[in-house]
């Protein structure tokens, strides 16, 4: 059934047919790969079906048809306000893990884009034995409710804050961070028409900045991180592809050092930080 579901995506030009046709069979029979593998009978036949047409027909991304996505091998609720978790993103959060790690005494981190909570949640998992408080900002309202709701039950509602703010417009002159991560909109507006129909259905306020080149938000955070962090505190981001280069210049001309790039699988330069 597995190899029906991955000929019916295929053939609706689904790249990640594979993949998705693995995930809608273990997910709606609530059953492993490996139970499937060994010829058990599939359940919920029906059900299946039902998501693989409605994938099919709408266009819609196969998790917020489910409801839930996978990052860092943890499920988190999804919808239609928030960004889907992909997996280069675990980048930045190990890449945020290693700059704090090491530090004595109470962790700060801000994060400015909550989406799912995802990089906060995993965030504050990693640190979980270290004295660690990290606020999480939005400015949509519906994405700090799923962020809630995902911190809730992955246990860590205690070392988490939601707060909705544009950016640092309700960030107190006194909290200082060790930290500020962030996974911005870096794809220009203009560039809408050639994307992928799946990405369509996610919002447009944490996907597209009003620039060609998809820098505004790396601007906006860079010019103000002085002001909320901590000595020798750091700055870090999820890159777009191409734009390395241009967020290295933004970082020097704001007086950063200490600059890492980190590349992902596909050898794209996709994490950057830096060092007040």
């Amino acid at each position: 059934m597995i190899k029906e579901i991955e000929n019916l995506l295929k053939s609706a030009g689904i790249e990640e047919a594979s993949a998705e046709a693995k995930l809608i069979a273990t997910s709606i029979s609530n059953q492993t790969i490996e139970e499937i593998i060994l010829n058990k009978d599939i359940k919920n036949k029906d059900e299946i079906l039902k998501v693989v047409n409605e994938r099919i027909k709408t266009g819609k991304p196969v998790q917020q048809i489910l409801g839930f996505g996978y990052f860092m091998n943890s499920k988190y609720k999804v919808n239609e306000d928030v960004l889907i978790p992909r997996d280069e993103t675990e980048l930045l959060v190990i890449e945020g893990y290693n700059l704090v790690k090491n530090i004595q005494g109470k962790i700060n981190i801000l994060e400015i884009g909550t989406g799912s909570g995802c990089i906060c949640i995993e965030l504050a998992k990693k640190l979980k034995d270290k004295d660690i408080e990290i606020l999480s900002v939005d400015i949509s309202s519906s994405a700090i409710q799923t962020a809630l709701e995902n911190a809730d039950s992955m246990g860590v509602i205690r070392k988490v804050i939601f707060r909705k703010s544009d950016i640092y417009s309700k960030i107190r002159p006194i909290e200082k961070f060790d930290l500020i991560i962030s996974n911005p909109p870096y794809i220009p507006l203009s560039q809408k028409e050639y994307l992928q129909k799946e990405v369509l259905f996610e919002p447009e306020n944490a996907l597209f900045t009003n620039d060609d080149e998809g820098l505004e938000y790396y601007k906006k955070i860079i010019s103000d991180a002085r002001q909320f962090l901590k000595p020798s505190g750091y700055v870090a981001f999820e890159l777009g592809q191409g734009q390395s280069e241009k967020v290295q210049d933004i970082f020097k001309i704001n007086n950063f050092k200490n600059i890492n790039i980190t590349k992902d699988l596909a050898g794209i330069e996709r994490v950057i930080s830096a060092e007040i």
